[in-house]
């Protein structure tokens, strides 16, 4: 995500919606016995082309998600949603994870799998298709999905770094 059309946003301004993504009870074993901890993937939005991830990790459910909420808010960047859909199809990858996802009509629906439906329907997509491939680890399917809705380019910026006309880059 070091491309140079990520903007990072303020969290201050802005109402979120968070939506836990996986939660899982993670286990230490000392010499007095076993020691157990939550650690829980959050993804918060605006449903309006503002989102992010975090990780939380905690001794209790509700504080690990907390934690996650919070370090949601750290993360957080800004995608182009053009008539409840995305401006064009993109390809993002994370670890073992690759993650593949193109514009829909109107009225097709979120078509997406567990941790990426959180990711897309955070962003706002009402009409979205997508396909997760590789690794179906909820942390690396979030991070390639993050990755990819960073690489979206709304047709202005693209309009602007070509130095044409908005009609030629497509009639919309």
């Amino acid at each position: 995500m070091s491309n140079g059309n990520v903007n990072k946003i303020k969290s201050s301004e802005i109402e979120f919606k968070d939506r836990l993504v996986s939660i899982q009870r993670v286990t230490k074993v000392t010499k007095g016995g076993r020691t157990f901890s939550f650690s829980a993937i959050v993804v918060v939005g605006n449903e309006q082309g503002v989102v992010g991830y975090g990780l939380g990790k905690a001794k209790e459910v509700t504080a690990a998600i907390a934690k996650g909420i919070d370090d949601a808010k750290k993360h957080l960047i800004k995608v182009p949603v053009r008539k409840g859909t995305l401006p064009h199809e993109q390809i993002g990858k994370y670890s073992g994870a690759k993650v593949y996802i193109q514009p829909a009509a109107p009225g097709t629906g979120v078509i997406a799998g567990g941790a990426m439906r959180a990711v897309l329907e955070s962003v706002g997509v009402t009409d979205v298709l997508a396909k997760s491939k590789g690794s179906s680890n909820p942390h690396s399917v979030v991070k390639a999905t993050i990755d990819a809705l960073g690489k979206m380019r709304d047709p202005y910026t693209v309009a602007q770094v070509r130095g044409v006309e908005l009609d030629k880059v497509f009639n919309g």
